[in-house]
């Protein structure tokens, strides 16, 4: 009808799998079964989760059973991980996160032995407080954590982004990633990371079963992700995340020149436009 040639067209591609998710719509639907052998973790899923894509690694890891636990959805009994991921309104989500029951899910997670880590936002609802007294997120405000982790945040001052990279603090297992957030988090605890720049982050419970740091990509370090299966007992499966991405996309790349006329493709993008007068 447009008169236009085609260029091709493109079939499903089935190892998509195993490339980052575009957005949140991976969380939806997501069906609880059985972990068939492999260490479950889950990640709750609270309305305004940020940066998901922290726990791909997980996802495609071959001895990860990872399972995203929705709204009013029970957590279930044999995960062996609980993440609470970012998140781009802390306060709200913490009071989500006790309207769906997950407080109570996470107390008896921890003692059956489980092990809880949190990351950014999720760092900071594991302290005692949380304080918001410029109304960052909303009406100025103060609530209490779910005290897992004996620190406090306050949400204030510039936001920080910046690529960051270091160790962690009891076992040297080196990492890199990003911090991106807003707020400081501060208390009488054992750090979790320390940074290249000599700067302390994070924090570990005495008994080491409950953990939170600011660093997003953490578990995408394949040293860091294989250093926290080891400790929640699954099996080393060697793995390496960045590697299949990249084996992945050149996949990609040959099902996309297999069925699209490539060569004609690039012609026209080299076209110049005619300009509008």
């Amino acid at each position: 009808r447009t008169g236009w040639p085609a260029l091709g067209l493109v079939p499903f591609f089935e190892a998509a799998y195993r490339l980052p998710p575009e957005d949140a719509v991976v969380l939806q639907g997501h069906k609880i079964g059985r972990a068939e052998g492999k260490v479950r973790i889950a990640i709750l899923v609270y309305p305004r989760i940020a940066n998901f894509d922290d726990f791909d690694p997980l996802r495609v890891d071959p001895g990860v059973d990872l399972v995203f636990v929705g709204p009013h959805q029970p957590v279930p009994g044999d995960t062996a991980l609980i993440i609470l991921p970012g998140s781009k309104a802390t306060i709200a989500d913490l009071a989500a996160l006790r309207d769906y029951g997950w407080d109570v899910d996470l107390i008896a997670h921890l003692r059956r032995g489980g092990a809880v880590l949190g990351i950014c936002g999720g760092y900071q609802m594991l302290g005692r407080k949380v304080s918001d007294p410029h109304g960052i997120e909303g009406p100025p405000s103060t609530v209490e954590g779910l005290g897992l982790l004996d620190v406090e945040t306050v949400l204030e001052g510039d936001k920080i982004l910046v690529e960051t990279s270091g160790q962690t603090v009891a076992s040297g297992v080196p990492f890199k990633g990003y911090e991106m957030h807003i707020g400081r988090t501060t208390g009488a605890v054992t750090p979790l990371l320390k940074l290249h720049d000599g700067k302390l982050d994070g924090a570990i419970s005495d008994d080491g079963r409950v953990a939170g740091c600011y660093i997003h990509g953490l578990l995408a370090d394949d040293r860091q992700r294989q250093h926290w299966l080891q400790r929640i007992g699954a099996r080393a499966s060697g793995f390496l995340y960045e590697p299949e991405v990249e084996a992945t996309l050149d996949l990609l790349a040959d099902h996309l020149e297999k069925h699209v006329d490539c060569d004609r493709l690039l012609a026209l993008a080299r076209q110049p436009s005619a300009r509008r007068r």
